[in-house]
């Protein structure tokens, strides 16, 4: 049974973490690990458990991510899931590329063959949100995703609430429907106005209303208002979404497969939101292998709703989704939906001497915070 021979990974821009997997049959996979703000603690993760596992056998996917997260006592976390999450998708595309078939394939088959997807409009400080809203509609879009607001205080003027209706307004008089991120950006006294506000005009779901850790607060949000709650970027874990569920607080599951422990637990989340009629929508405002790991998930899971996609998002500066990308095609948008890609592993074609090149110098990519009018330290 071959075994992995190499294990490497690639900080890339515009803040992205790639892993490359060859097996001792000469298979490549490829994996992302990225974790906004955090790629020296990912790095140093992946670098113990490359120490770890270099060697075992690739076809054990599930032998070796029990591994990497029971036997360290410590586990979860964004660091570890993140880490092996980079491991996980690449051995998923190394052993659908050694079958010849797509990590679809592996995973069930199609329950569709097509996914509906949405990309980012707008900014940090959200703008312009109706001239780039025709861009995407022109593009092929149907949906699109934008920040509810820019920083707020913990109790703000409600007069600041109200360019986010606005924004939304315009944006759906272009004819998309549009998802409205609170960002955990928005504190409770604000949250629950905000919510209201918006409910009439009927945004396709408002994403982290509270902060994560605020399960009943947000509960009590999702009785309060009819828009669909959608939340899970900054959760890893069964673990860490069954509250959510159990209590009624999320309608839309959105863990992110590089940060939650790649295929194999994202997918256990999505089939555990099931049980609850709760829909799948995996965040993934990172790059293409995450993209092409999640459409793996999504055409096999029926719980799925939509996708989101990080091209031409505010983030990528000095690269973009197809950046790294030799297909580009497979990620192509035609009304609104990307067709199931047909190669094996994951179907993508990454542009190896592109990415040695370009991670020879890349810096760790930093995030930004605010402060408010007093000084203090507001939610990013």
């Amino acid at each position: 049974m071959a075994g992995y021979s190499k294990i490497e990974y690639f900080r890339v821009p515009p803040r992205w973490m790639f892993v490359r997997i060859e097996s001792t049959g000469g298979y490549v996979g490829w994996g992302e690990a990225t974790l906004e703000c955090h790629d020296e603690a990912v790095e140093g993760a992946l670098s113990h458990l490359i120490r770890l596992y270099t060697g075992w056998p690739t076809d054990n996917i599930e032998d070796l991510w029990q591994a990497a997260y029971r036997t360290g006592f410590y586990r979860g976390g964004e660091v570890l899931m993140s880490a092996i999450a980079g491991i996980d998708i690449a051995l998923w595309d190394l052993k659908g590329k050694r079958l010849g078939v797509p990590v679809w394939s592996l995973l069930g088959g199609l329950v569709r063959d097509r996914v509906q997807v949405y990309c980012w409009i707008g900014g940090d400080r959200p703008d312009d949100v109706a001239i780039q809203a025709i861009e995407k509609k022109q593009a092929g879009f149907k949906a699109v995703k934008m920040n509810a607001t820019e920083d707020l205080a913990r109790l703000d003027s409600p007069a600041k609430l109200q360019a986010s209706v606005a924004r939304l307004k315009a944006v759906k008089d272009q004819g998309l429907d549009a998802g409205v991120d609170f960002h955990g950006r928005v504190h409770r006294p604000m949250a629950k106005q905000l919510a209201a506000l918006l409910e009439p005009l009927h945004p396709l779901f408002i994403e982290e209303p509270l902060l994560p850790g605020f399960v009943p607060e947000i509960a009590a949000i999702a009785r309060q208002s009819g828009i669909p709650i959608a939340l899970g970027e900054r959760l890893f874990t069964r673990q860490d979404f069954r509250p959510y569920l159990e209590q009624g607080a999320v309608d839309i599951v959105q863990p992110d497969v590089s940060h939650a422990g790649g295929i194999s637990e994202t997918r256990r989340i999505a089939i555990l939101a099931e049980t609850y009629d709760v829909g799948f929508a995996p965040h993934c405002p990172n790059g293409p292998i995450a993209l092409a790991a999640s459409i793996a998930m999504d055409l096999t899971l029926p719980n799925f709703v939509i996708q989101e996609m990080s091209w031409k998002i505010h983030y990528n500066v000095g690269a973009d989704l197809l950046t790294y990308v030799k297909n580009p095609d497979i990620f192509k948008v035609e009304d609104g939906m990307i067709k199931a890609p047909l190669g094996p592993g994951l179907g993508l074609e990454i542009d190896e001497e592109l990415v040695r090149k370009v991670a020879k110098d890349h810096k760790p990519w930093e995030g930004s915070f605010w402060r408010g009018e007093d000084g203090a330290i507001r939610e990013w």
